[in-house]
């Protein structure tokens, strides 16, 4: 009876190691796609004046960020459902002086929402085995990352300009999203 219990568990544990990879795969195959549907719709929001972007100033991207080369897929994991999560906070802000379309927000949200849903179960699983190298550092330097856009939207009450500003970070957030994928694909 105890070799049979063994034997299964052992076979659970093989399965289970192998399947991973697998969701790892489809999992970066659904968030590539996700990234690139996302940062469409951010291009079909009317962009303002170029004189906006002169307002903009330095927001401190993590240099981790930078050099994603570093990462582990637990890492990648972590790093894509924070930035995410930040992204999804930080588009739930008052955009009406954008003239930005509400429908692009909202199927943007949405987007954001189930890329964070597919990601979620496993960036718990990892939590809890704290298996990651140094996603978490890199978290706790891209809450104060996407702090200071927050902060910039509100020191400038949220104005056209600041939104146009914050945009172009987030789609340049988006790339690097992209290039996170590529981690979970092994």
């Amino acid at each position: 009876m105890t070799h049979r219990c063994l034997l299964q568990m052992v076979l659970l544990l093989c399965f289970s190691t192998t399947a991973l990879p697998r969701s790892y795969s489809l999992l970066g195959l659904q968030e590539r796609r996700s990234a690139a549907v996302s940062q469409k719709l951010l291009r079909q929001l009317p962009s303002t004046p170029q004189r906006c972007l002169e307002a903009r100033m330095d927001f401190q991207m993590p240099e981790e960020m930078k050099q994603a080369q570093q990462f582990q897929k637990e890492d990648a994991i972590l790093v894509m459902y924070e930035m995410l999560q930040q992204i999804f906070g930080i588009l739930t802000r008052d955009f009406s002086s954008t003239g930005w379309s509400e429908t692009i927000i909202e199927d943007l949200l949405v987007e954001l929402y189930g890329q964070m849903n597919r990601l979620q179960p496993i960036q718990k699983e990892i939590m809890q085995r704290k298996n990651f190298t140094m996603g978490n550092t890199t978290v706790l330097h891209l809450k104060k990352y996407y702090l200071n856009l927050m902060y910039y939207l509100k020191s400038k009450e949220y104005n056209r300009c600041a939104w146009t500003v914050v945009r172009v970070q987030i789609l340049t957030n988006f790339s690097f999203l992209k290039s996170l994928t590529a981690y979970l694909r092994d």
